[in-house]
């Protein structure tokens, strides 16, 4: 499992560089993205992106696959939104991760050099992905095994049927037991450590009582609707071998999912020139191209 992690981390390596940044206060102007009170710099994304586009062979690869500038923007700018996030996260929970053991991961992938000479990372940034990548895992074995949803679906022929569907959800009362009348299902029950694979999805990270509307497939024209009835981080557990059979690149995806609600509570603000924050993939794409919204409680779109 341990070299799944190390071929991952390299694996993002090839697309993205990490970098973090904070202010005194939230400012748009100046930011490349805001989470909450932190501030993720304009000139900090430009650093970062020099330093990416310095490695022209890396480039050209990414660019033959249809990988271009903005798609590395981008992925620079979700890099330091899921750093602060997973930052945050560790110092609430008290996960920790030494530089011995990034050291380690390192070397068994290859080593900085290498690594360096087939990536769009700088040094500093190539630590701080591993460190992540490790923190993700950390925070997943923590609670996959405790980690369950209960949620009412229901399916949508559009994005504006599905929306129209989420809103009449949000209302109650009649209009919601409508939206729940054709094509759907109530009070389906899910286990992360069961379905591993859907553990990173966007079911498993999102707070009771919101609802989120989604398209499953982009190549297909369905959309979908869930409410999440109810959700639990401490569940009792189906027992330590359950975790022990998830290999750590889908229990890294879990626990970048597990930073969801910590999202949606701090907000995340995107500079236009790079995109969006799409809630239901966790990055930022390009403005348009989210995959469905949330909605609260309160009826408030996301």
């Amino acid at each position: 499992m341990r070299r799944r992690v190390r071929r991952v981390a390299v694996a993002m390596a090839v697309v993205g560089a990490v970098i973090s940044g904070c202010g005194s206060g939230p400012n748009q102007v100046g930011s490349a993205a805001i989470i909450g009170s932190d501030t993720v710099s304009l000139s900090q994304v430009q650093s970062r992106l020099d330093a990416a586009l310095a490695n022209p062979d890396v480039v050209s690869q990414l660019a033959a696959r249809g990988v271009g500038t903005d798609d590395i923007a981008r992925d620079v700018v979700t890099r330091a939104v899921m750093h602060d996030l997973l930052e945050r996260t560790a110092a609430t929970e008290g996960l920790t991760v030494t530089d011995a053991q990034i050291d380690q991961e390192l070397a068994a992938a290859g080593g900085m050099d290498v690594l360096l000479r087939s990536s769009l990372y700088d040094r500093d940034s190539l630590r701080q992905r591993f460190r992540d990548q490790l923190l993700a895992i950390e925070l997943a074995k923590r609670y996959v095994d405790r980690l369950t949803v209960v949620v009412d679906i229901v399916g949508a022929a559009s994005r504006a049927d599905a929306e129209a569907k989420a809103r009449a959800i949000a209302a109650g009362g009649s209009a919601a037991d409508a939206a729940f009348r054709v094509n759907a299902q109530r009070g389906l029950p899910f286990r992360a450590a069961s379905d591993p694979g859907t553990a990173s999805m966007v079911l498993f990270g999102t707070p009771a009582r919101q609802i989120v509307v989604f398209q499953p497939a982009p190549s297909q024209s369905g959309w979908l609707v869930l409410k999440v009835v109810d959700r639990k981080t401490d569940a009792a557990p189906a027992g330590p071998s359950a975790v022990s059979q998830i290999d750590e690149a889908t229990l890294a995806a879990i626990g970048e999912r597990l930073v969801q609600p910590l999202s949606q509570e701090l907000g995340v603000r995107v500079n236009p020139r790079y995109g969006v924050w799409d809630p239901i993939r966790m990055r930022v794409v390009a403005a348009g191209q989210e995959a469905g919204s949330i909605i609260t409680p309160g009826g408030e779109l996301r």
